[in-house]
Parts: C-alpha cells; structure tokens; sequence
C-alpha cells in the first residue's frame, strides 16, 4: 500500500533528480579530423568544482551519445580524463571516472570490433591487450587501481589511446585506413551537396 509518506519520499527524490540534472550540461562531441582529437592530453592538477562539473557533463554527454566511455578532448577538453560505463556488456562494471591514467601492464591479445562517437557510423576490428592493469586518480584525487579483462579491459584502453591523441584509425592496418579516408572524403563530399 502507498501511503502519504513514500509519496512524499518519491517526490523529493523526483526533485531533487530533476535539480541535479538542470545543473549539467550535455557537450558536443568533437569528430574526425578535429585536432584536439590527435593531440596528447595534459594530466588533471586542479580538483576543484570546475573539474567536478566537467566531470558530470561528461558523464551526461558519454549517457546521451550514447556510448560507454568518453575522454575529455572528445569534448574540446584537452586533460587526462575519462568516463567510463560498460555495465551494458559487463555486469561487473559501473560508472568509473578516471583521471590520469596509465596501463602499468598489459597481457595478451585478442581482436575485438569497436566503434568510437568520434568516428560516427564506424567500426572496425582491432587487436588489444586481453588483460590489463591501469593506475590512475578518482574525482576526488585518490589513488585508483583498476585490473580488468573483457569488454572493460577494452574500453580503458580505447580511452586511455584517445588521452594520447590515439583514435582507433590509428591502430588499424595501411589498407583499412586507406578505405577509411576514401569514405570519409565521399562522406565529406555528399555533405556539401
């Protein structure tokens, strides 16, 4: 049975939702070939409330794309800085903000297919560590270490390439490339039609 209470209770949580999202703002995401995309970020000295903002944009923008993770120059922001969530793939997961971050070891390799919000309406397959260690900061500025394999092993190192002004293109063989830059000039092309 609902009573006045747990209405009451919905309602604040309701508001107090609402008021937290009235307060962030959803970014552009910047494309190929911008060139804040290419390159090597700064690290994060300053925690202070003007990163926490950042920081919960991001996460608001990394939701709407949607996507699974977002680095800060995809957003025009040039720091070492992530938002990750693949808790869609890898129930294990949750919401991890990291920021300079450095994979200290990584082993094996696998192939795995992977799209980017900076590469819009692409994919393609790459090989990756299969398992890797990352060291990093949280929000707060406290040491964070993440051990990982699966689709979040793939994630972290996805991001953490976008850090060092590393897009998946890059990692990719002379001939897929060579496809890549011929559809994107078609695409570039039949944009301005």
């Amino acid at each position: 049975m609902i009573n006045n209470s747990s209405i009451l209770l919905s309602f604040l949580l309701f508001l107090s939702v609402i008021g937290y999202h009235k307060n962030m703002a959803k970014l552009p995401v910047k494309t190929f070939p911008d060139k804040v995309l290419k390159e090597k970020t700064s690290p994060v000295t300053d925690f202070d409330s003007d990163l926490q903002k950042l920081i919960d944009d991001m996460i608001e923008t990394m939701y709407a794309a949607p996507g699974v993770g977002l680095a800060a120059n995809q957003v025009g922001i040039s720091r070492q800085l992530v938002v990750i969530d693949a808790s869609a793939r890898d129930e294990n997961s949750s919401l991890i903000v990291l920021i300079n971050p450095e994979i200290v070891c990584a082993e094996g390799t696998e192939d795995s297919e992977e799209g980017c919000l900076s590469l819009p309406e692409y994919t393609t397959v790459i090989k990756r560590a299969k398992k890797i260690k990352v060291k990093g900061l949280d929000r707060e500025g406290e040491p964070l270490e993440i051990e990982s394999d699966g689709f979040l092993a793939k994630v972290l190192q996805h991001e953490i390439d976008h850090l060092n002004g590393m897009l998946l293109i890059d990692r990719i063989g002379r001939i897929k490339r060579e496809f890549f830059n011929k559809r994107y000039a078609r695409e570039q092309t039949a944009g301005k039609k």
